[in-house]
C-alpha cells in the first residue's frame, strides 16, 4: 500500500511558544529545529514509507526536508496544525497514495521500528482510521488514515475522542493505539524534563535532540536507514 508521511512544521520562531517559561529562546529555536531534524531521520528510515510530505514555511525546515529527499508544500498561511495536515492529505491523494501518516514535528523519539509494526497491520480490511494519542490519552499525536481523506483532521485539545468521533460519523473503522514513541510530545516544560527522562533511560535514537539537551545516545547501533 503506497504510503506518505505528513509533517506539519511551524515557523521555529512561532513554535513551542509555551517553553518560553521554561527554556530560553536560543534553546527553544535550536529544540524545535532539532527535533524536526529527528522525525524526519526516523521517517526516511521507514522502509513503508515512500514519500515524507513537510508542510512549512519555515525555512530551515524546508532545507533539512529537501536534503533528505522529503517534498516541500508552502504552508503560505500557517493556520495551524489541522489545515497543514489537510494541505499533505490533498498532496497525497494528487499523487496516488493510498494512505497517510501525519505526525508532528515534536515528537524526536519516534521509532521506525514501532512504525513499520503500525504499518504493517494497518489497512487489510479497506477503509481504517488509527488515533494515536499522546501521553494524556486526550491530545492527538498521530493519525494514520486509510484512505488518505478518510476523516478531515482536528488537532487540538481533546483531539483523541473527537478523531474517533469524526470517523464513527463518516461509517470508517477506527482504533486508537497508544504507540509508545508517538506518546511524548514537547509543549511544556512538564513535557520537556519527561523527554529529559526518557531519552536518559533509552539506549539511543533523536541524536539531534539529545545534543541540543546535553543527553549523548550510548553506542547502541541506530535503527538503518533506507538505501
Amino acid at each position: 500500500m503506497r504510503t506518505a508521511a505528513i509533517l506539519p512544521v511551524k515557523s521555529f520562531e512561532r513554535a513551542k511558544q509555551r517553553l518560553g517559561a521554561s527554556v530560553e529562546n536560543q534553546l527553544r529555536l535550536a529544540l524545535a529545529e532539532a527535533m524536526v531534524g529527528d522525525v524526519l531521520a526516523a521517517l526516511a528510515a521507514t522502509r513503508e514509507i515512500e514519500l515524507t510530505l513537510v508542510v512549512t514555511r519555515e525555512p530551515e525546515a524546508a532545507a533539512a526536508a529537501r536534503a533528505g529527499s522529503a517534498e516541500v508544500i508552502e504552508d503560505s498561511a500557517e493556520a495551524g496544525q489541522s489545515a497543514a495536515a489537510a494541505l499533505g492529505i490533498a498532496a497525497a491523494l494528487a499523487a496516488g497514495f493510498e494512505r497517510v501518516l501525519c505526525v508532528p514535528g515534536d515528537c524526536p523519539a519516534l521509532d521506525p521500528g514501532e512504525l513499520a509494526a503500525l504499518l504493517a497491520g494497518h489497512g487489510r480490511d479497506g477503509e481504517e482510521v488509527v488515533v494515536l494519542p499522546d501521553r494524556h490519552g486526550t491530545g492527538t499525536n498521530g493519525l494514520l488514515l486509510s484512505p488518505p481523506d478518510a476523516i478531515e483532521p482536528s488537532f487540538g485539545p481533546d483531539s483523541c475522542e473527537r478523531h474517533a468521533g469524526l470517523a464513527r460519523a463518516a461509517g470508517v473503522p477506527c482504533r486508537v493505539e497508544p504507540l509508545p514513541c508517538l506518546r511524548l510530545d514537547v509543549d511544556t516544560g512538564e513535557d520537556l524534563a519527561v523527554l529529559r527522562e526518557t531519552l536518559a533511560r533509552s539506549p539511543g535514537g533523536a541524536p539531534r535532540t539529545r545534543a541540543v539537551l546535553g543527553k549523548p545516545a550510548s553506542s547502541a547501533a541506530p535503527a538503518a536507514a533506507r538505501p
